[in-house]
């Protein structure tokens, strides 16, 4: 990699009271010291400080902006190269100005999470603590954030480096017996084998155990909103957003598409989808509507379907519970504030072993209880420990499978009384594969693939 000197902005784009430019690499300091005008030069200040002064063209003279300058020199900083931080006014003009005189005057603007790239090339973290930047970032809960820290921390790192470890000590084992073998320890190493693989084994197990719920903190539930027309769909998207984000009325078919919105239930993420009634209908637009419900229902991690209290079971309500078969879903008979007209044996015939929460969204009844029995779901019982270390990404899920797959392999080998050097295979597979997680044995196409979904001036 041309490890050549970047700059990027690091700030949302749009107006703002401060934006900052990160520059990086050997030259980041001589750059910007070329245009800045302060008490001192740039290069002669002590490391990890701010400075106060003007950035000028050095061509015109012109003063291009008022900007405090953070200097911080390598190997003590996020990349373990020179970095400077360039704060200036928010604003795209002023903010663009800035950029320009610094690329003009000898840097090159960075790719797409460049900078933690280089953090990972310079040995400053693995590539599993750098793909957790990207859950940071992306974190909508306390909870996820509190994950991807701790993988920012090195947590899953450590894990992954103590199991390489064990490994390496039983190959270490296995070359010794291999290459002495008047000493006649093969039980021995043979015992050690199974000790050191079964507890990788349990270790690895433990993680994937966690995959479940760190991927639903990582990327959210998909969470459909089904029912017919006027069941109150959109008035439950709207009470769980806290936001009127859905036209509520009572004409049936107001909701002719679908409706996407974040929320945060009790730590779990729900990426909340209102759609429209499904229904047999002749109206076009509402046709098209109800053929998008149906697909986002098929595609949904969990389905809440909708049915009114003070109706009787229609066709298109048995249509639906139909469609939702076999699917994650919790029953919501809503508007219990008025009267009872819905079979409710009906229901539950239906539905037997799937939760039912009755609502009254109008008077904000039955919330609570929706909200505990989502999180019940999707957190119930073992994996909640604080100190525990999750395992979210989907590229670490996949080769901690593979690696689990291989060390068992090795155990039934053992078992099998195999000659040792060909159960040195497998546990030098998984040895391979675990590197892969934290980036010890990763292809260059890979490494790029990873970075290039960083957003820019990370």
């Amino acid at each position: 990699m041309d490890m050549d000197t970047i700059a990027a902005v690091a700030t949302p784009m749009g107006e703002g009271s401060i934006a900052v430019i990160r520059v990086s690499g050997a030259d980041a300091i001589r750059i910007v010291d070329q245009i800045y005008r302060g008490k001192q030069q740039l290069s002669t200040v002590d490391s990890h400080t701010i400075q106060y002064g003007k950035l000028v063209d050095p061509k015109t003279d012109e003063m291009v902006e008022e900007v405090l300058v953070a200097i911080m020199k390598a190997p003590r900083t996020f990349t373990r190269e020179d970095v400077v931080e360039v704060s200036c006014h928010g604003g795209f003009v002023s903010v663009q100005r800035v950029l320009d005189l610094i690329l003009e005057n000898g840097a090159r603007l960075a790719e797409p999470g460049e900078f933690t790239k280089r953090a990972f090339l310079n040995g400053r973290i693995d590539l599993s603590q750098a793909e957790a930047v990207i859950d940071l970032i992306r974190a909508k809960t306390d909870r996820a954030m509190k994950v991807a820290l701790g993988q920012v921390e090195g947590k899953l790192s450590k894990l992954i480096k103590s199991l390489r470890q064990e490994l390496i000590e039983a190959m270490a084992h296995i070359e010794v017996t291999l290459d002495y073998p008047e000493h006649d320890v093969e039980d021995f190493t043979q015992n050690l084998l199974m000790t050191k693989c079964r507890e990788v084994e349990t270790q690895i197990g433990r993680l994937l155990m966690t995959a479940k719920q760190g991927k639903i903190l990582r990327e959210g539930i998909s969470t459909a909103i089904v029912g017919r027309p006027n069941v109150g769909k959109s008035s439950l998207l709207n009470s769980l957003v806290q936001e009127e984000k859905a036209i509520v009325t009572d004409v049936a078919g107001t909701t002719r598409d679908v409706i996407e919105e974040y929320v945060n239930v009790r730590g779990v993420p729900l990426r909340l989808i209102d759609t429209a009634g499904i229904r047999e209908t002749e109206d076009i637009v509402e046709k098209i509507g109800v053929e998008k419900s149906r697909q986002v229902l098929q595609q949904a991690d969990l389905v809440l379907l909708v049915v009114n209290f003070n109706e009787q079971l229609k066709e298109d309500d048995y249509a639906i519970f139909e469609a939702a078969k076999g699917l994650n879903v919790i029953v919501i008979v809503n508007k219990t504030d008025l009267p009872q007209h819905i079979d409710m044996n009906e229901v539950t015939k239906h539905f037997p072993n799937q939760p039912l929460v009755m609502t009254s969204v109008r008077e904000e009844k039955g919330i609570e209880m929706l909200e505990e029995a989502i999180a019940k779901i999707f957190f119930s019982g073992r994996v909640q420990q604080e100190d525990m270390t999750y395992v979210s990404n989907a590229r670490h899920i996949h080769l901690l499978r593979q690696a689990e797959e291989a060390i068992r392999e090795a155990i039934v080998g053992i078992e099998g009384q195999m000659p040792i050097d060909m159960v040195q295979i497998d546990i030098k597979k998984a040895w391979e594969l675990l590197g892969e997680v934290i980036g010890e044995s990763v292809g260059e196409d890979l490494i790029d693939q990873i970075f290039s979904q960083f957003c820019l001036g990370k």
